[in-house]
């Protein structure tokens, strides 16, 4: 009989699969468990196969949690929601007081919360935490987002620290984040600027293919040597790869096959919902949501583009003759700024929640452990981490020096993009409401006195001055009617 493992892992697809590999080959014996009996069989058999690595399979729920060392811990990787609740439901059965139950799934943070407030009656210990870098970020070393009890995490703390990905000069990508679901809401978060980061260098893609005429052979090219500098990160790496792959079924690259029909997991809707709630602008993100509605409606567009092509719309992009080198390099740096946009959304997202719920959270520390492992991982979140080292209390990225000196240095280019874009009949939402979030926040006057006048005229809102203090409300009709008599 095999003595007592170090730790169990319920949820076998393929990231709890790829994750108990990890554990396993990082010198912690393992249990795997999955309701599929399939599955822990599977795992077992990668377990021999990639060099004899101590995972055990249990195919009951009992056994499994004989099988682990007190105060036993347990990562769950199954579907959130219900399927969560069921997980636990099963496992605590069986577990012991002291024992630990780990979420390692997106999961929505107020479900960790009333999770993590139950356990204790069950005389157990919760943590939510979020798991970034897909199936192979788990394989080999994922970006981990713990949090919840921290008591909890100490019995975990020197298995994360030999499973997360590992960055030089930074150390390990895990942190324990804060209290209660902050590790769900952070993941949450990350996803949200995951979704801006994809919609951007979408619209690069869509730039450079439809006014630029690149073909995937240059595009490759381009994203490569875009992979050297300062937009040197996972998303650009991964986009070039894809440029350069050819269809294997028929001839021409694979991208062009693809159905231009983006899907979704929900935490994109997650973060925009947030931000709405806490009342903070969060525009591109919001944007790269929309952008995935309007992509699912595939049918419709073709049948739109039937109507407007009769108004000479399907002629625009002919109608433009660009510098190719010039507008490689303009849309460079203006992916360049609208990123900074998207991570600024986040980051306030972030402080707003920490603020209100009290976790205390460091933004720095956050940008440090998304330097490696995770979807977002670049090398522009070590500039980040640098701008919350030198003020904690930074308001907005873009008014750090730093980035703000990068935000002058492009908003020329970023400005050309966007207008050529428009010009040409192609849509970049999230290059496009980035610019306008920057030309927002840096103006000391914007148009919402006029907006609030509206409402005081209409509503009786009433609204404040500039040059006293207090609420006042007019008449606007009642003023407005005598000036017309």
């Amino acid at each position: 009989m095999a003595p007592p493992t170090r730790i169990g892992l319920a949820g076998l697809a393929v990231m709890g699969q790829n994750l108990a590999l990890n554990i396993a080959e990082k010198g912690f014996p393992i249990s795997v468990y999955n309701r599929t009996t399939s599955k822990v069989d599977e795992t077992v058999e990668r377990a021999k196969q990639e060099g004899d690595l101590p995972v055990y399979g249990f195919h009951d729920p009992e056994s499994f949690i004989q099988s682990i060392q007190k105060p036993r811990v347990v990562i769950m990787l199954v579907k959130a929601g219900a399927p969560v609740d069921q997980t636990i439901k099963t496992l605590s059965a069986y577990m012991d007081k002291g024992d630990c139950i780990i979420d390692g799934g997106n999961e929505w943070y107020e479900n960790t919360e009333r999770r993590e407030k139950e356990m204790p009656g069950l005389g157990l210990l919760y943590l939510g935490m979020g798991v970034s870098g897909g199936e192979e970020g788990a394989r080999n070393g994922p970006s981990l987002m713990p949090g919840g009890s921290f008591e909890a995490y100490k019995y975990i703390e020197d298995i994360l620290l030999k499973v997360a990905a590992q960055v030089p000069d930074s150390g390990p990508c895990v942190t324990y984040i804060g209290k209660g679901g902050s590790g769900n809401f952070v993941k949450m978060v990350h996803n949200g600027i995951e979704y801006g980061d994809m919609q951007l260098i979408a619209e690069a893609y869509d730039v450079l293919k439809s006014v630029g005429k690149l073909s995937n052979e240059e595009l490759h090219s381009v994203f490569s040597e875009w992979n050297k500098g300062e937009l040197l990160s996972f998303l650009i790496e991964i986009t070039a790869d894809i440029f350069g792959i050819k269809d294997d079924k028929a001839d021409g690259y694979l991208v062009d096959k693809v159905l231009d029909k983006t899907g979704m997991k929900g935490t994109g809707k997650w973060t925009v919902q947030q931000a709405a709630d806490l009342s903070v602008a969060a525009p591109t993100i919001a944007a790269s949501l929309d952008s995935r509605f309007l992509s699912g409606l595939k049918e419709e567009r073709v049948e739109a583009a039937k109507v407007f092509k009769s108004g000479g719309f399907g002629d625009i992009l002919t109608d433009q003759v660009v510098d190719k080198a010039k507008l490689i390099d303009d849309v460079r740096q203006a992916l360049y700024a609208s990123k900074i946009c998207s991570y600024a959304q986040g980051m306030n997202l972030i402080r707003a929640k920490s603020i209100e719920k009290g976790w205390d959270l460091k933004l720095g520390e956050l940008a440090r452990i998304w330097k490696g492992g995770c979807i977002i991982r670049a090398i522009f979140l070590d500039r980040i981490k640098k701008a919350y080292d030198r003020n904690p209390e930074l308001a907005n990225l873009l008014v750090d020096p730093e980035f703000a000196k990068e935000i002058i240095d492009r908003q020329s280019a970023w400005r050309r993009v966007v207008c050529l874009a428009i010009n040409s009949g192609i849509s970049t939402p999230g290059m496009s409401t980035s610019l306008a979030y920057f030309d927002t926040y840096r103006r000391e006057r914007v148009p919402a006195n006029l907006v609030q006048a509206q409402r005081d005229y209409f509503g009786a809102h009433t609204y404040e001055r500039v040059d006293m203090d207090g609420s006042f409300h007019t008449e606007w009709f009642k003023i407005a009617k005598k000036l017309q008599d």
